[in-house]
């Protein structure tokens, strides 16, 4: 259960990054934030961030192996980042419709499932 959690917590806490770091992007192009101060933006995207790292650190630290978990520093880190990239390509179709995907893009989700299938290859 412990990999189900991680997981779990790695996918909510990339969907709470992504929002903070790309998120203010589609509010400025909604006209919400047009005016605010950078400062500001950047105030409220570490107010999502927080939530993020709510989940992230204790993703990692049910996750790690040296903690009783299933998974090593690595292989958390490569399963992070394909969530992350999967995340982000969920977001960016459904928020920016002027985004598509292409071949390359493709080609670039079967690297990732190879580094996945390399870095759990004992």
């Amino acid at each position: 259960m412990k990999g189900f959690y991680t997981i779990l917590l790695l996918i909510v806490s990339n969907i709470f990054m992504t929002f903070a770091w790309y998120g203010h992007l589609k509010l400025q192009e909604m006209k919400v934030i047009t005016n605010w101060p950078l400062y500001t933006v950047i105030l409220f995207s570490w107010a999502i961030a927080l939530a993020e790292y709510s989940c992230q650190i204790p993703a990692n630290r049910i996750g790690f192996e040296g903690n009783g978990g299933p998974f090593s520093l690595m292989q958390l880190k490569v399963v992070q980042e394909v969530i992350s990239l999967l995340v982000f390509t969920v977001f960016t179709m459904v928020l920016f419709k002027n985004e598509a995907l292409h071949w390359n893009h493709f080609a670039a989700f079967g690297c990732l499932i190879l580094a996945v299938y390399f870095v759990f290859l004992k």
